[in-house]
């Protein structure tokens, strides 16, 4: 028999995915600096951003594995775990994760392999195959599903950057399980040499139309700040890195209008100077 710690927590697992306005659950999410940005990220250079974006790959000039964990409203049966290993090379860069969100009874797993590749000098492009799996309350075996997702990123010019993803296209007659479709489609400038700022929007199945906002200003040649807004849950972000040799720290807080804050901490360990 469940306890009520456990229903409670049930409950606001359900509650959190229900009242996300346009965030697709099954959309891995991870990074503090990300976080930060209010994950307006999939037209920006960054580890984690790469995996939300994969023609971003080509863009991380470094080997590099990190790790993520993000604490949603305190409760660390709601707490999601991340690693991540990206694998540069000249001709196409490799990328792969793991997630782990939720407890012993309300858990769901994410693991994705991807490549992205630059096409000509000012258009990449890349995807990645996801695998799912989920365990809830009252079910002896675990929904599982594979399906994959593509981006493609296009340097309008040396400043401005434009990202558009799709996740989860194969129609949902050939799956057991079915997943939402989600696209996303955002640009972003570089203005200065310290100051970037980008926008993007979202639309899954189901669900209506998010939009997010998001800048990282580079405060000091290792420390950066950042801030952004996404009008699901109309929620206010905000955030900071600092840079210590081969190492990054970022840690990134995101607001909820009903549930309060989400935490996340981030360390890359860069494996080759650029």
């Amino acid at each position: 028999m469940l306890s009520l710690r456990k229903i409670t927590v049930t409950f606001l697992f359900v509650l959190l995915f229900l009242s996300a306005s346009g965030s697709d659950p099954y959309c891995f999410k991870a990074g503090a600096a990300e976080s930060g940005m209010n994950f307006s990220c999939i037209m920006k250079p960054g580890f984690w951003s790469s995996f939300h974006n994969q023609a971003l790959l080509p863009d991380y000039s470094n080997s590099a594995i990190a790790i993520n964990y993000m604490n949603s409203f305190g409760i660390p049966e709601l707490g999601t775990r991340s690693a991540g290993f990206i694998l540069h090379n000249p001709g196409a860069t490799l990328g792969a994760y793991y997630s782990n969100f939720g407890y012993r009874d309300f858990r769901r797993h994410s693991a994705g392999l991807g490549c992205g590749m630059k096409l000509s000098e000012k258009i990449s492009a890349g995807v990645q195959a996801d695998f799912f799996a989920e365990k809830t309350p009252g079910e002896y075996d675990e929904r599982k599903s594979v399906t994959f997702e593509a981006g493609i990123l296009i340097m309008a010019s040396d400043k401005v950057r434009i990202g558009i993803h799709l996740s989860n296209p194969l129609p949902n007659s050939l799956r057991k399980n079915i997943l939402p479709v989600s696209i996303r489609a955002g640009a972003g400038i570089y203005l200065g040499g310290s100051l970037f700022a980008g926008a993007e929007a979202e639309m899954s199945t189901g669900r209506a139309l998010t939009v997010r906002t998001g800048f990282e200003y580079e405060a000091g040649k290792s420390f950066r700040v950042r801030g952004g807004f996404s009008t699901e849950n109309c929620s206010f972000s905000f955030g900071a890195g600092y840079v210590i040799r081969d190492v990054r720290v970022d840690i990134g807080f995101a607001s909820h209008q009903n549930l309060g804050i989400s935490s996340s901490v981030s360390m890359i360990f860069n494996l080759k100077a650029k």
